[in-house]
Formats: C-alpha cells, structure tokens, sequence
C-alpha cells in the first residue's frame, strides 16, 4: 500500500460528502480506515526547542508504558481497523524495549503500513534491521536543523554524528530491503535558510521523502517565537530550489507552495478527526473507551458512530470547519 497515493487521493477529491459516505461504508464493512497512532511509552531523550518536553510542568504529566500483555489487547482492540500504524505520535518510541514486538503485531494483523517517528538518536544499524526483519515499512526522522551547530542547538541532548550515523545505515540496509525513509523537518525562521544546503549535508540515497513544515505551537516549548512573515517573501524560491534537488534525487517532497496564513484551513483535514485513532497508557482514541473490557465494534455502536459518520455527509463544509478548523500544515504534493 502507497501511503502517499492515499493522502494524494484525499486532496483530489474535494468533496467532503463522498469522503464521509465512504468512511460509513468502511466502517460499516468491518474494513480499515484509521490512522492509529500509537505511543507506547510517555518518554523522550531529547529535550528539543520546539517540542513540548522542554515544559517541565508538563513533563510531569507523561506517565507510564505499556506492559506485554497490554500491547497485545491493544493490537486485538484496533489493529484489525488501522490502514495505517504509526508508532511514536508525541514520544519516543525507541526507549520502549519491546518496540520489535508492536511491529511484528502489526504484521500478525495484516496492517498494510507501518512506520516509526523518531529523533534517531538511539538507532544502530541492528536495531533498525531488526525492526525491518519484523516487518517496519517506514521510519519517520524528526529533524530541526541541517547543520551540527543548529541540529544540536535545536535538538538538544541529540548527537549529529549519532543522527548521521543513522542515515549511514539506513543507505547500507537499503540494499537488502524494502523500506522507506522521510524526513520531517520543522523550520522556524532561524533554520529556514540552512535548508538552502540540505544536500550538502545528507545523502539522497539515504532517504525517500522529505516534508518540510512550518512551526506550530504544540505547547509551552522553550522556543516560541512562530512569527513567519519575515521569511514568507523567501518561501517559494528556497522551496523550488529543494524541489528541483528532490526531483534530482528522485524523493517525494511534501511541502506548502507558501506559508500558510493563521487563518487558512485545509479542507482535507475535515475527515482527520474520524480516522485518526491516538493510543497511549494515557488515553484510548475516545474518551469512555474501556477497551480492556470492550472490543472496537461495541464501544462504536455504543456512542453511535457510524450515525455520526453518515450524518456529516448531509453537513454543510461550514458547519465541519467550526468542529475541526486545522492550519493548512499536514501535508502538500509538489
């Protein structure tokens, strides 16, 4: 399953009717259709600038793991409905010591995609294969800066040499199997124009897709300034610069044409809140889900959701805006 082509496939198709009368159909059909996104541990190594685990107050607040039997429920529960498991959503999942597990799991129950979100930091070249033997289709790298003077500033307690020593293996390991890599990188308008030497200091063989997005605010973070206008003019001539770098490359670059102004919003994301599915030790998708006791189809039938699938069909696009307004940020193909 192409990942890309799907999230390509929701921005062409504009309206937001036959996309929720198809979400009714899935659903109704026992099929996949959700984005589970999974945490499986409330930790992180790093302390990055613009991440919200420099909020020592909030720090305090993520607590816990999952234990072996609960992953395995946890899999039971939903990953019969997921088109698509990620694991690591707001942490790192590297720092869970049965990660190999949750990937195999998800192989037992056939999901078509899986992918990891991490800084990296803790990957060698046998625990990336070892995660490619149970059957990872993606590793998602978080990045926010392209220089080791940046990447250090911003990321701190990271290692550059750690980071690249990562990307190193990942080239090697692409000779034997079949996986991709994306890099995700946030920029603020301290590291925006450093981008302008990206290729300079990473290898295109070593990865496949590269989104770059703006900074949001996600919390109390130790960086704070989200002022983008004095970059916004420079914008699209970095951005086709990286275009044209990419297309050399052959990588998928997933960037706005612009920077997004603080009132757009993305259409696309009308659907998000019906198909993402967030797992942690903390919460279960929906709140009142006692999905130790309950299985997925029950608790749904519970709070009428396929009633509330079929009814945005009939909703007019403003009258789901004021339910999900999300920043036009996710995800533009170029």
């Amino acid at each position: 399953m192409n990942v890309y082509k799907l999230l390509k496939l929701n921005r062409n198709i504009k309206s937001h009717r036959i996309k929720f009368l198809g979400l009714f159909m899935l659903h109704k059909l026992n099929m996949r259709y959700l984005a589970v996104n999974l945490d499986p541990v409330m930790a992180c190594n790093l302390r990055c600038k613009m991440c919200y685990f420099t909020d020592a107050d909030y720090i305090k607040t993520l607590k816990g793991q999952f234990k072996d039997e609960e992953i395995d429920l946890v899999a039971k529960t939903v990953f019969k409905r997921a088109l698509k498991l990620q694991i690591g959503c707001g942490t790192e999942p590297t720092l869970y010591k049965n990660l190999v597990k949750i990937v195999a799991l998800g192989k037992q129950y056939k999901v078509p995609y899986i992918s990891i979100t991490t800084n990296a930091n803790l990957l060698t070249e046998e625990k990336i294969e070892a995660l490619l033997k149970a059957g990872l289709d993606e590793f998602t790298i978080s990045l926010h800066g392209v220089n080791k003077e940046s990447y250090e500033s911003f990321m701190k307690k990271a290692s550059y040499e750690k980071f690249h020593n990562a990307f190193k293996a990942f080239q090697k390991l692409k000779a034997q199997y079949n996986f991709k890599v994306r890099i995700n990188y946030t920029f603020n308008k301290d590291n925006f124009y450093e981008l302008k030497d990206f290729f300079k200091h990473f290898n295109g063989k070593s990865f496949d897709i590269l989104q770059i997005r703006p900074i949001q605010k996600i919390g109390n973070t130790e960086y704070s300034d989200f002022d983008l206008e004095t970059i916004r003019a420079d914008y699209p001539k970095l951005i086709n610069h990286i275009k044209a770098r990419c297309k050399e490359n052959n990588i998928t670059l997933l960037a706005p044409d612009a920077i997004p102004n603080k009132n757009d919003v993305n259409n696309s994301s009308l659907i998000f809140d019906y198909t993402f599915c967030y797992i942690s030790p903390q919460k279960f998708w929906k709140e009142g889900f006692n999905w130790k006791t309950e299985s997925f189809n029950q608790y749904s039938k519970k709070i009428g959701w396929s009633k509330q699938l079929l009814s945005n069909v009939f909703k007019s696009e403003k009258q789901l805006k004021s339910l999900a307004n999300r920043l036009n940020y996710e995800v533009e193909f170029n």
